[in-house]
């Protein structure tokens, strides 16, 4: 069977930081590659470049003929005023233009993959969508053209657990126009697992620039594990040989015969050989994630018992009780919006003597002089001005780190920075670099609990590890809210989860948590459906409704104004958004209630406006 993609030896560099270089491998028809790496490596690039959005310094690819590229960025771009529907018929109208489709077909094909993505409504707009529908709209998208091949740059950026479980089944199903292949970069092992069958890892640690295993996630970790340990065992007996040799030429004079100069120059050979070696195994790295505990032996850190809370009308959770003991670690799960954020808030403010936010109801007794360690996933804690030297040191050359001065260069090693990065300003840093940043203050605070709210953001696989690792031997508790799966099932000793409509309870793993909310699902459904079945025929009514046809003078002078109305009303709702994402409202419980409030009462008059606008549509249309 012919391969979709060829890859021959890509190299690429940005000035003098090379990315990748000689990368080879083929993409074969039913072929699910995973390709990891850290951060750094030139992942993002590399899809880039068999885009052909980027051009590479050397080597080559060869598509298929007449194979065809479906493309997944990490951010994309929509017009923001139009629909859904009309963002994806723009999106293949050269496919129409060209005469490949038909306009009936790309209707089809845009109502289909709509459907697919589980989108309600192909005319809400895209301003009015989340991080995670965005990235289920970019995935339409990008499977628009019925793609031979599957690009994907970290899909499940922005997706919740749903969104995540949504995203496996969409790769895994055989379904209709399906891509005959799919290449991803994806940071979440448990994702990787359910979906690759192939993992390609980019790193400076290969001779031939990356490691390529067939099979699972699984599988790589252990081939890789043994493939690093012959490495390092390598080392050892080159290093032992090359000791042996140091002290055979150390021993003076000798007669300058052919073998000894053979043995000379084999003795050079060795030593080059030895430091390509060390200097492959050690560019593996890993970050020196390490929180300080306070060693406090206290039972209970933190208890909170009742606690609710809603803005406006909307419900988030009532009833929560909480008990945080050293040693313990609780995780939080739930679909984005839910309030798994605003509940860290609420935990992390009654520290405070005056707290921004506080619960309707409940109540939070802590510890004497307890020691709390917030990380918050907005990371408003970064001045992004600042160079990199600034944001980890930023009163002077050195931080303190247990009871010990640490130079800022070696602190900024820690972390996997450069010393040529310590002037870098923090914007120009990447969303995994700037995270490493918060983690690094972090650490130089001793806690009795720590919140992570989505620390795992950008980290790369390596970065995950160690972050696993020191979090499993954090003496205090630990509240983590993550849609990384593997990470939370590693780590967690109880989970938290929300069904998203008020109710919370607690699971032993996130399995069990995602079956639950299956069940409350199915049971809501029910409950909607008997009521439909149960209410009052209305069918004597629609004779007193208007017929379709010729609309009135009002309705008339209505449909010509909707437009407008709608306009403004978004208007409206994109300034109340702007406010909410206000610092100083958001410190505002009060004020951060009333945009909340806001906000949805204009969410549903333009949802009315938009209903109205089609009725009055369809009627005049007949």
């Amino acid at each position: 069977m012919c391969a979709l993609l060829q890859v021959q030896g890509l190299s690429k560099a940005f000035g003098a930081q090379q990315l990748f270089s000689n990368v080879q491998f083929n993409v074969e028809p039913g072929e699910r590659i995973g390709l990891i790496g850290p951060n750094g490596s030139g992942k993002s690039t590399l899809l880039k470049i068999l885009c052909n959005l980027e051009q590479p310094d050397s080597g080559s690819f060869t598509l298929q003929r007449g194979a065809r590229i479906g493309y997944l960025a990490q951010e994309d771009t929509f017009d923001e005023g139009k629909s859904l529907y009309a963002n994806l018929v723009q999106a293949g109208q050269d496919e129409a233009n060209s005469g490949r489709i038909t306009e009936t077909e790309l209707y089809t094909r845009v109502h289909t993959l709509l459907s697919r993505a589980e989108f309600d409504d192909p005319q809400q707009k895209v301003v009015r969508l989340s991080g995670g529908w965005r990235k289920r709209l970019a995935l339409c998208r990008a499977l628009l053209n019925a793609p031979d091949l599957l690009i994907l740059d970290e899909p499940t950026n922005h997706l919740d657990i749903a969104g995540i479980l949504w995203l496996e089944k969409l790769l895994t199903a055989n379904w209709p126009d399906s891509p005959a292949a799919c290449l991803l970069v994806s940071h979440d092992r448990r994702f990787l697992e359910s979906t690759v069958n192939r993992v390609v890892e980019l790193s400076a640690v290969y001779p031939q620039g990356s490691l390529q295993v067939q099979g699972t996630y699984a599988d790589f970790v252990e081939k890789r594990a043994e493939y690093l340990l012959q490495r390092q065992q390598l080392e050892e007996r080159l290093a032992n040989k090359m000791r042996r040799e140091t002290e055979w030429l150390r021993r003076g004079p000798k007669a300058r015969t052919t073998k000894a100069k053979y043995r000379i120059d084999a003795a050079g050979h060795l030593q080059d050989e030895l430091g390509e070696l060390q200097s492959r195994n050690r560019a593996l790295g890993q970050a020196g994630i390490r929180f300080d505990g306070t060693e406090r032996k206290t039972k209970k850190l933190l208890e909170a018992q009742g606690l609710a809370k809603s803005f406006g009308e909307r419900h988030l959770f009532s009833g929560v009780d909480i008990l945080l003991a050293p040693g313990l670690c609780l995780g939080l799960v739930g679909n984005n919006g839910c309030g798994k954020s605003t509940l860290m808030r609420i935990l992390a403010a009654s520290v405070e003597d005056e707290p921004e936010i506080r619960p309707d109801h409940g109540t939070i007794r802590l510890a004497d002089d307890i020691r709390l360690v917030s990380f918050d996933q907005r990371r408003e804690q970064l001045d992004t001005d600042q160079s990199l030297r600034r944001a980890l040191a930023p009163d002077g050359d050195s931080v303190l780190y247990q009871n010990r001065s640490v130079h800022v260069a070696g602190w900024a090693k820690r972390f996997l920075f450069r010393p040529d990065q310590l002037e870098t300003p923090v914007s120009r840093l990447s969303g995994g670099e700037q995270a490493r940043i918060l983690l690094a203050r972090l650490m130089q605070r001793p806690a009795d609990i720590l919140l992570l709210d989505e620390p795992t953001n950008d980290l790369d696989i390596p970065a995950l590890d160690v972050l696993e690792e020191s979090l499993n031997e954090f003496p205090g508790a630990v509240v983590l809210v993550t849609h990384d799966r593997y990470l939370l099932d590693r780590l967690c000793t109880h989970i938290l989860g929300f069904d998203g409509l008020g109710q919370t309870a607690y699971f032993a793993d996130c399995d069990q948590w995602l079956e639950w909310l299956d069940a409350e699902q199915t049971k809501q459904a029910r409950q909607e459906q008997a009521a439909k079945e149960n209410a009052p025929d209305r069918t004597v009514q629609t004779a007193t409704r208007p017929k379709p046809g010729k609309l009135s003078y009002m309705e008339q002078r209505e449909y010509d104004q909707m437009e407008e109305r709608i306009l403004a009303a978004e208007a409206e709702l994109t300034e109340v958004q702007t406010r909410m994402a206000d610092p100083a409202i958001m410190a505002d419980a009060a004020s951060l209630a009333e945009c909340w409030q806001r906000q949805e009462e204009l969410s549903a008059k333009v949802e009315g406006l938009y209903q109205r606008w089609s009725t009055l549509e369809e009627r005049k249309n007949g």
